[in-house]
């Protein structure tokens, strides 16, 4: 049974958020018996949340409440992992595969949770070190050469052994998680997040036999970036900035062992939200 909330509100575009709604749903939370917390340099201010240091607010949450959409539950995954929280997506936005809560489903689905009448799933990370650096995400790890259509020559190892040398744009290794996000714009496969495997997609390459293909989230990738059209080769995580390194660099990327915990109402199904935000099937007939 959650007892403490920490609240995370996005922060990006964060005066288009509808203040009202979320106004209504702080308010709702406060009147559950439940203590609600966010850290001091939020955006977000509400008389019913208390403000902690970062320290006090992941020693004293037992449950994060995430107001955003995916972008805002990813940047959170990141920020708290190392303490081990489970997430709670509120979806304030459209398009949001891990935010699964809608603001006029709010109440019905936040009781059943605090009630104990819920799901956790376990969503595993990724990582890539790469040049004395070690970044990690949740969606996917993207090797580019940093200039719209324009190639970079590399070579892709699976444990070890080599897969091929081709000139693309760049290359994509994405989570289950990360199928539904930048991968599925790339012609990626959809995975369930169930599945503990990768997809690796080669972005606009030069070869036309070049394809998708699947491996084993336990397999170990390495990526060695030759040459490009600029200085060095960029890798993004999760969408974030850019982050430049040599040519000739092993790039390793692996899975962490550490997972994130992701809170569903039971009522929760992957079918369904892909049929919702992918415009499948809106009309499903009984027959």
């Amino acid at each position: 049974m959650f007892k403490k909330l920490g609240i995370v509100v996005r922060r990006k575009n964060f005066k288009s958020i509808d203040h009202d709604a979320l106004d209504s749903m702080i308010a709702y939370l406060s009147d559950q018996r439940v203590d609600l917390f966010s850290e001091m340099d939020a955006d977000y201010k509400n008389d019913h949340i208390i403000e902690l240091s970062h320290e006090d607010f992941i020693s004293n949450a037992d449950l994060i409440v995430v107001f955003g959409g995916d972008g805002t539950l990813l940047n959170a995954a990141r920020h708290y992992i190392e303490a081990n929280i489970p997430l709670l997506g509120i979806n304030m936005g459209n398009l949001g595969f891990l935010t699964d809560i809608k603001i006029n489903n709010f109440e019905k689905s936040i009781s059943e949770i605090l009630n104990g009448d819920y799901k956790t799933e376990e969503r595993f990370l990724i990582s890539a070190i790469f040049d004395g650096k070690t970044s990690y995400g949740l969606n996917e790890v993207v090797i580019h050469s940093g200039s719209y259509a324009q190639l970079m020559t590399y070579r892709l190892s699976i444990n070890e052994k080599v897969v091929y040398e081709q000139k693309s744009d760049g290359l994509i290794v994405a989570t289950p998680t990360g199928s539904t996000a930048y991968a599925l714009s790339a012609g990626g496969p959809i995975i369930h997040p169930e599945l503990n495997v990768w997809t690796i997609l080669p972005m606009l390459p030069q070869s036309l036999s070049s394809r998708p293909f699947v491996i084993s989230s336990s397999d170990n990738v390495e990526v060695i970036v030759f040459d490009g059209p600029q200085n060095d080769a960029k890798i993004c995580i999760d969408g974030q900035e850019d982050i430049s390194f040599p040519f000739d660099t092993k790039v390793k990327i692996s899975k962490m062992n550490k997972l994130l915990k992701l809170v569903h109402p039971k009522s929760n199904d992957f079918f369904e939200a892909c049929r919702e935000k992918l415009g499948w099937s809106l009309n499903i007939t009984k027959r």
